[in-house]
């Protein structure tokens, strides 16, 4: 079986990212530092000649953050809104010190990875975030097997992948760490997952913020 090797890198730092404001599907873009993130990231990128494709989440920062990396790398960023950041429902625009008063419990169970815990008002589960990017990441796999690809992302979705990857429970506490603008290798031979490497940032001049709960 010929393996697929998976680039990926979660957008640059937002303004909202350096408040710990949620964001969710909200279209937030860089700001001065994610956009330097960015430009590292796609700079470091570029001495990678064997990348087949450029996909990206079709929200603002993950956008931009992808067409610096394209233009490093030569592709066109393909959008895929599989790889859309988690939807929020009623936390979206607020600080998590803010939901947690507002709502302390919706917040409670959120915060304790309740798989099937459905955040109101538009929100997603835990378990639809990860049947969406699994379908994501097996597209990727099937079009691109013996190749290498890169994706931009998000922090829930890297989440998700990293869990993925390592068989790790949605429930488990994160043990790891998804820096803005780092740097994620996942490899897949069929349906089997290894890891390469996570949260690489020696390209960054300082390290990515890490705000997720």
């Amino acid at each position: 079986m010929k393996t697929t090797r998976i680039c990926l890198v979660r957008h640059g730092e937002t303004s909202w990212n350096a408040e710990k404001r949620i964001q969710g599907n909200i279209d937030v873009g860089l700001n001065t530092a994610g956009q330097a993130q960015a430009e590292a990231a796609a700079a470091w990128l570029s001495g990678n000649s064997t990348m087949a494709a450029l996909y990206s989440s079709d929200l603002l920062r993950a956008r931009q953050t992808a067409e610096r990396v394209g233009r490093a790398l030569h592709l066109a960023p393909i959008l895929r809104p599989e790889f859309r950041e988690r939807r929020y429902g009623l936390f979206e625009g607020l600080t998590y010190s803010q939901s947690r008063t507002r709502y302390p419990d919706v917040y409670q169970v959120f915060e304790g990875r309740e798989p099937d815990f459905v955040i109101p008002y538009g929100g997603e589960s835990l378990r639809q975030l990860h049947q969406r990017v699994c379908a994501g990441l097996q597209r990727v796999v099937e079009d691109h097997r013996g190749q290498s690809v890169v994706v931009v992302t998000h922090g829930g979705v890297l989440d998700i992948v990293n869990r993925v990857v390592r068989g790790t429970s949605l429930r488990a506490p994160r043990d790891f760490l998804i820096p803005n603008a780092a740097i994620n290798w996942v490899c897949a031979d069929g349906n089997r997952w290894r890891l390469e490497a996570w949260g690489v940032t020696d390209h960054l001049a300082m390290v990515g913020l890490d705000e997720l709960p």
